[in-house]
């Protein structure tokens, strides 16, 4: 049984709430309906203790695989990747750019978890993209990172950081999609070509700088174990289950470290947040005047 105080917009700090106690029937949660605050910590409350999955689908008790999409410049070894994690020669694997023309969804197992592999096509710069079946890639590839749980980065590192990369780096970020960064062919590379890559990623990609960044020989199968470690650890931080009460108090903290500025008369007040949805995370925050907060605060 649960106690819902219903009509207490801007109530959730007040000493009011303290007589709902009395009735002896747990702690009381403020809602408001026609204002829908709280509505979302109670179904929280509610369905504490069942085993809800967001994104499950199909079978009761079915895991959905997660999808991981690998991402990249032409040629940068992303099928050959994929190769490797299998251990079969799955996928064309050539050369000579462009191989992949589509999305390549492949079903995989991995220490009792269940993945959907996804090679994309190689994204090539606007000026060169001229046939209608390579538009069509583009899209298809866009599609694929838009659709996947977590998205591998493929950068070649005999090539630098490009501005491909970049390009494929920013839509991975506006998609809101977990993302690990790898760097392949890091074996053919001298220290100078390092040293080079290692500024460059940090100035083409410093909007992605929270992002891990691991170096690999897809061919030589180097390194893939860390790059398996940082997926899941990815996957986990962009599904992670937000308590109400944590993000309150971190919002609270954050605004006693730094309030939103006056505008004229108002100052905006942020009460209290809960978690929106996951993959990737969504806090929402309630109060008063929030409509006069920045974008830049």
């Amino acid at each position: 049984m649960l106690l819902a105080a219903h009509k207490a917009e801007g109530m959730i700090e007040s000493p009011l709430l303290g007589e709902f106690y009395e009735l002896g029937i747990g702690e009381p949660h403020p809602i408001s309906a026609a204002h829908g605050q709280g509505i979302r910590s109670l179904l929280e409350a509610a369905l504490e203790g069942f085993d809800v999955d967001e994104e499950a689908e199909g079978e009761p008790g079915e895991e959905r695989p997660i999808r991981l999409a690998v991402a990249g410049r032409p040629n940068v070894g992303k099928s050959t990747l994929i190769n490797a994690w299998l251990g079969e020669e799955r996928l064309v694997a050539f050369d000579q750019p462009g191989t992949t023309r589509d999305a390549i969804h492949v079903p995989f197992e991995r220490d009792g978890r269940k993945f959907e592999l996804i090679d994309t096509a190689g994204l090539r710069r606007k000026g060169k993209v001229f046939e209608a079946i390579e538009k069509f890639s583009v899209v298809k590839t866009l599609q694929a990172i838009a659709d996947a749980n977590v998205v591998l980065l493929l950068i070649d590192a005999t090539q630098g950081v490009s501005d491909q990369d970049a390009h494929i780096a920013g839509y991975i970020l506006e998609s809101g999609r977990a993302v690990v960064i790898a760097i392949n062919k890091w074996d053919a590379t001298d220290d100078y070509q390092r040293e080079q890559l290692q500024r460059s990623i940090e100035t083409r990609l410093a909007f992605l700088k929270f992002a891990p960044v691991l170096h690999i020989s897809a061919i030589k199968r180097t390194g893939l174990s860390a790059v398996w470690k940082a997926l899941l650890q990815a996957h986990a931080s962009a599904t992670v289950k937000m308590p109400t009460p944590v993000l309150t108090r971190l919002l609270i903290e954050a605004v006693a470290h730094q309030a939103p500025r006056r505008d004229g008369r108002f100052r905006p007040k942020m009460r209290y947040a809960h978690q929106g949805g996951m993959n990737p995370p969504l806090v929402v925050i309630h109060g008063n005047a929030r409509e006069l907060i920045p974008e830049s605060y």
